[in-house]
């Protein structure tokens, strides 16, 4: 199915993944990053209280899996007795560094731990608190330009720059309502002109600002429902994971609200290879209904926009990612 708007075609391509603790498959996905040769890195923070559902997910745009990596456990105590092996207990967020290093955010841990592109620990850093460099819920981040890592501090209400390596570089932001002031903020993003974007999930908007924090604009009053998460194209248009209204909504680079997607899932691979594993024992209609139960987006709750114009939207609760193709127009003898 395709949905129109102002000449683009946004086309959908395939779905990715099932629920499942082991072997392919993720489990209450929150969030992912897209590495070279389309690698992604898909964060699953595990919605029940199993260790082994909380991990990295590494597989392919063409759904190969390729592994996983960080082991879960279950409290900050059997953390600290594992404080050198990358574990995690709360995962919300996953950004690729210039040079292809993973980092992830854990908002229990409150702190960001490091890998290679092969999952193998590099180091942490961060603690709890609320001044400069501590942490207080860590939910979102992005690389900009120079290589430092934006942080979004979700409980202190404020955004932290650090460098790569866990040094503390500036901060802005403040609890409130108004212009440039944020509520429980969640996803952020860098734009191509070094512009930040983030979803200020209790104030149900997004607002931009430039690289040192200062604000120039707000958008989605009024239409979005507790936003999780925010990217923009080459183009500009900007891209909202509008969690509280199961959409993704697409703005133009003014904020004008353009086109809205609601989901247009199929059976993944992944669960094509479950049913005929499965072909003895169940009805194929009973198996494909547990893998994908609609089409429509559960849990949108993070959105990815690579290069190449295509579009990741990770839904949590459906366990899956859904993949779609922005078209653009092409013109004949200057007409459309």
């Amino acid at each position: 199915m395709a949905t129109q708007t102002i000449g683009i075609t946004f086309q959908y391509s395939h779905t990715i993944g099932r629920g499942e603790f082991s072997g392919p498959g993720f489990r209450n996905p929150v969030a992912m990053a897209r590495g070279e040769d389309d690698t992604m890195y898909v964060v699953n923070r595990s919605y029940e209280y199993r260790p082994d559902g909380k991990r990295i997910t590494v597989c392919t745009v063409d759904e190969d899996y390729v592994g996983e990596f960080a082991r879960g456990v279950h409290t900050a105590g059997e953390t600290e007795e594992n404080e050198n092996d990358g574990s995690l207990i709360w995962p919300t967020a996953v950004a690729i560094a210039p040079q292809g290093n993973v980092y992830v955010a854990d908002e229990w841990l409150n702190r960001i731990s490091m890998f290679d592109r092969d999952g193998e620990w590099l180091g942490k850093w961060g603690t709890k608190g609320s001044g400069e460099g501590e942490l207080d819920g860590p939910s979102g981040m992005a690389f900009d330009a120079d290589g430092n890592l934006l942080v979004v501090d979700s409980k202190n209400h404020r955004v932290q720059k650090f460098t790569s390596g866990g040094q503390f570089i500036s901060a802005w932001g403040s609890e409130g309502s108004g212009e440039g002031e944020l509520g429980l903020p969640w996803g952020i993003c860098v734009d191509k002109d070094g512009n930040v974007f983030v979803a200020d999930w209790r104030n149900d908007r997004v607002q931009k600002f430039t690289a040192d924090g200062q604000f120039l604009q707000q958008f989605g009053n009024g239409e979005l429902n507790r936003p999780t998460s925010v990217d923009t194209d080459k183009d500009g248009l900007v891209y909202v994971a509008d969690w509280g209204n199961e959409q993704v909504r697409i703005y133009s680079p003014e904020g004008e609200l353009l086109t809205s997607l609601v989901g247009d899932a199929t059976i993944s691979k992944w669960g094509k290879d479950k049913l005929d594993a499965n072909s003895e024992m169940w009805q194929e209609r009973e198996i494909a209904q547990g893998i994908e139960r609609e089409k429509l987006f559960w849990g949108a709750v993070a959105v990815e926009v690579d290069d190449e114009d295509r579009l990741f939207v990770v839904e949590s609760c459906r366990n899956r990612i859904q993949i779609y193709r922005k078209q653009q127009p092409m013109f004949f003898g200057g007409r459309l």
